[in-house]
Order: C-alpha cells, then structure tokens, then sequence
C-alpha cells in the first residue's frame, strides 16, 4: 500500500529539509538577537552581509515629497519582465556606473525579487537537471542551493587555496588554467557543464578580477560553448583599486550566452526590498525566464519608487555614495585592526562588506571537523560569524566576518572573539596556542602549510 504519511513529495522533503551550513546557528541568532538595550547577551551577528550603516541616508531620501506617489496603474497587474519605466532608468544607471561600452538596451533587462530568484531561474533555464556549472571556490553559499533546489544544477568546483603557484600574486588567485583542469575532469567524470558562474566584486573574498582576467575566462567559456553568469551585485561597494564590469569589455566572445547580474541589496543597502536584475542579450533565454518571473515578480510601487531613486544621479554621487564609502572604511578599519590585535591575518580586499579571515591556528586539528567546533564556539561565545565551509572553501580555518554595522557592534564583536579565542590582544603570533578549547587534543595537530606564511607578505593588512 502506498504510503500516505507525509504531505510533501520527495523533492518537496528535499526542499524542506534543506538547512545548509549556517542553517543551526542562524536559528540561534534570529531566536537571541543581540540588542544593546533590550537584549544586550544577544548573539551578535557579524555573518550576515547587510550594509547597517546608511539607513539615515536612505530614509533621507526615500522620504522626500513626491517619492511615494502611486500611479493608478500600479494597482494593476504589470509586465512580468518588470515597468517599462523601471527597466529603462536600469539601463542608464547601468549605463553609466558599469561604465559600459554602449548605451544599454531596457529590453534586454528582467526584474525579479532578488538576485537569487534571477540566478535560480537562470540555471533552471539555461541547464537541463543534473547539467552544472563551473564556479570557483571559495563562492557565495547560496549559488548552490538556488541552483539545486529549484532546477537540480549541481556545481562543479575550481578549487582555490592560500598556496600560491609560481606566476600567481596573491592566494585564492583564479586562473584559467584551473578552469581548464576543472573542465577536463569534469569531462572525464562525464557532468555535461553548460555555464560558467563569476561572482565579481567576489564573495567572501573581496577580490576584484581585472579585465584582462575577465576577457581570459570569456574565451575559455566562447571556446567550450558555455553560457556566462556574472554577478556584480557588488558592483559600487568597491573601495581599492578599479572595478571592471562586463559591461564595459569592448567585446563579448558570445554575447547570447554572457549573462549579468545586479541588484539593490548590497550596494544601496536595501535587503529587504527583494530587487535583482538580469541583463541578457539573448532574446530565448528572456521569453524563458518571463515565464518564471511571474513567480519571483516586484511590487509596481517598489519599483516606480527605485526609478525615482536611481534618476537622481546628483544624489547618488555627491551624498550616498561617498557617506557610504566612508562608513565602510571607517567600520572595515576597526575590524581589521581589532583581528590583528589577535593576531588572525586577513586577506586583503578591495569591495564588499565583509573580510577573509583566517582562524587556522585556532583549529584543533587542519579540519573542517574543527572548523565546525570553534565556529559553534564561537556562537556559545554570542558572535556569529561565516565558516568556510558555508562557501565551500577547500582549506579549513577560513572566515567570512562583516563589518558593515555600526562601530559599537564591531568593537563587541571583536572583544567576544577575544573571550571566545582565549588569546589577550597583543600576543605574538607564537605565543597563540595551537587550541584553545581547554582540554588536550587527542591527536596531534596538523601542521599548517609553509606558503600560509606567504599572507603576512603578501596580503594582509
């Protein structure tokens, strides 16, 4: 007789019971969250990335005569692509702070709730079930569940590490020589890949690829037919060096198959109006993903508001995004310092909200089994902060923090570290034990790698 004692098809358990990496201590946080006045033992969370810096700004602007106003026509169904109207003040904004080669076409433009609702439809879309993708890693965690959830994509990993081979300058370098090794093993397993994933400005590592890398990775993908997805949702929160966006490439090697992603949550830290756009050339892959997006589609009101928001350039460049800028490198400053105090190197960044720490001479043992004990330590502690398994780091030890809150909340962050690690701040780095969980370690540790020395060099603040 057939079972009948669970309401959910077996994809549907899947679904449900998908917590990820970080899904226990999340719930942790979100059941004690750390307030300074009503809940002050609260769990912190530095794991997060939201920008919790600029809400007088927005406010400031968003609350201005006229911004609210609602068009009858918004209380009507609208265009699953997203507004004409919005669409096309998307295209000049991108026009402009991408910087890119031409005027770009409103009609090449989707509007979803949310990058992640873009990049799950465009997976499901591009990739038939049980295709994958190549994407390097360390990766934003949620490229994989949004892909396999919702269209069974499952990714292929270009292993990054902290060694660095002969040519490279600094660690977690990506290189189309490990793309290619990715691919030929691949084949060789036979996963048929269909696409490439780019996440650039890069989560969690804060690195910025260079154009001449970006135009590498696009012939590498033209040569093997692959379909491009890059994700610039980072594209303004960028504070060393130049960002290149795909959009300013004087050529794209197969412009059908380059796919771009920007949203509002990051760089105009704005989470929770849930808007994510998608610029693709391809006039089959917008038919098809028009037909998901009345699934993931945008409020009428939200996104005439944000029309009004993105038109006002002067406001843009003369206040948000340098008071932005500001902040952020006022709050990443004292992060930075405060991990050196306990002697924990991290990897020099250039955009994002958050930076790459390393916690490997905490570890009882060089492994993700360890990594997992002093991250849930590190929550008893009341600090939440990102394993490096959460993005499928190869290397144990690694941490994402976030450092786009407010000074108090860093500056407590930091001391709970400091409890939670058991170090004073100014120890050398040799005098840090090689554990610190009070008890002896049944094993020997392993050692860590000679090249780990490299970042003290190389890239650390």
């Amino acid at each position: 007789m057939e079972n009948k004692s669970s309401l959910l098809s077996s994809r549907g358990a899947r679904i449900a019971g998908y917590e990820g990496i970080l899904g226990k201590g999340f719930d942790m946080y979100v059941r004690d969250p750390y307030e300074q006045d009503t809940n002050p033992q609260g769990i912190l969370n530095l794991g997060t990335s939201e920008n919790k810096l600029c809400y007088d700004i927005i406010h400031e602007r968003l609350t201005r005569p006229g911004m609210n106003s609602l068009d009858p026509h918004l209380l009507q169904y609208s265009d699953v692509q997203g507004l004409q109207s919005f669409r096309e003040e998307i295209a000049k904004f991108l026009t402009e702070y991408a910087r890119a080669q031409n005027p770009l076409d409103p009609e090449h433009i989707v509007v979803m709730n949310g990058c992640c609702s873009v990049l799950a439809s465009l997976t499901a879309v591009l990739c038939d079930s049980e295709d994958a993708y190549l994407i390097p890693t360390p990766y934003y965690g949620s490229v994989y569940p949004d892909s396999w959830l919702y269209g069974k994509v499952r990714p292929v990993h270009v292993q990054l590490d902290s060694k660095m081979s002969d040519g490279e300058s600094h660690p977690f370098m990506l290189t189309v020589k490990k793309l290619e090794d990715a691919m030929t093993e691949a084949t060789k397993q036979g996963i048929r890949v269909r696409a490439l994933i780019l996440i650039n400005p890069h989560n969690p590592l804060g690195d910025i690829y260079p154009a001449h890398l970006l135009k590498e990775c696009l012939d590498f993908a033209h040569r093997y037919g692959l379909h491009v997805i890059i994700d610039e949702i980072y594209m303004l929160s960028v504070y060393d060096g130049t960002f290149a966006s795909v959009h300013s490439l004087d050529r794209l090697p197969d412009p059908e198959r380059t796919h771009i992603i920007w949203g509002f949550s990051k760089d105009f830290a704005m989470c929770g109006f849930r808007v994510g756009t998608v610029y693709t050339q391809s006039q089959e892959v917008r038919k098809a993903l028009n037909q998901l997006a009345c699934f993931h589609g945008c409020a009428g009101p939200v996104q005439q508001l944000l029309s009004r928001l993105i038109w006002d350039q002067e406001w843009i460049n003369n206040t948000f995004l340098p008071a932005n800028r500001r902040r952020l490198l006022k709050s990443r400053s004292i992060l930075v310092n405060g991990l050196q105090k306990l002697n924990i190197p991290v990897l020099k960044g250039f955009a994002g909200l958050f930076v790459w720490a390393d916690f490997r001479k905490f570890l009882k043992t060089q492994t993700f089994e360890a990594e997992m004990d002093l991250w849930w330590r590190l929550i008893h502690e009341k600090v939440y902060i990102s394993p490096g398994q959460a993005f499928y780091c190869s290397e144990p030890g690694w941490f994402r923090l976030v450092f786009s809150d407010t000074v108090n909340k860093i500056q407590l962050g930091i001391e709970r570290l400091q409890q939670a690690l058991g170090v004073l701040a100014g120890f050398d780095s040799e005098d840090i034990p090689t554990h610190v969980s009070g008890e002896e370690s049944t094993s020997e540790p392993e050692m860590i790698d000679s090249d780990a020395t490299q970042l003290k060099k190389i890239v650390v603040y």
